[in-house]
């Protein structure tokens, strides 16, 4: 029997104020808040668990790494506008379907997406330059 990963089980994002990052992910991006404790949150949103985990400091990296979160796309526009009124933005969209580039406040950089992997994929072999596997 092959052993593979089958998903992602959870992520974990240090943040430098518990309270802070708790409102911005549960108030503004509309997470439910499952638990909490001094040093730490657990979120969900769908089948996503994100652990806020309170940290000294937070590191910013200054590559594309981010995490994209899925969104439907008649809630987007509304979405979109709440969040660009409240949080940095760090990208103009280039992709395929709406996204929105946008940090939280210790500066993990997010993306608000509407698509799926078939709707990229779709969209690279559209464009030819991409080797597509299926």
């Amino acid at each position: 029997m092959t052993q593979a990963v089958r998903g992602v089980n959870h992520v974990t994002l240090a943040v430098t104020d518990l309270d802070r990052s708790v409102a911005f992910y549960r108030d503004l991006l509309g997470f439910r808040l499952r638990a909490l404790w001094p040093d730490g949150a657990y979120l969900e949103a769908g089948p996503l668990w994100l652990c806020l985990a309170r940290g000294a400091s937070v590191t910013e990296r200054g590559d594309y790494t981010h995490l994209a979160f899925d969104v439907a796309e008649p809630d987007f526009p509304a979405l979109a506008k709440k969040v660009s009124a409240a949080a940095r933005l760090w990208r103009d969209n280039r992709s395929e379907g709406a996204s929105l580039y946008f940090l939280d406040p210790d500066g993990h950089r997010l993306e608000l997406h509407v698509g799926t992997l078939d709707s990229r994929l779709a969209a690279y072999r559209d464009g030819g330059r991409v080797q597509v596997f299926d």
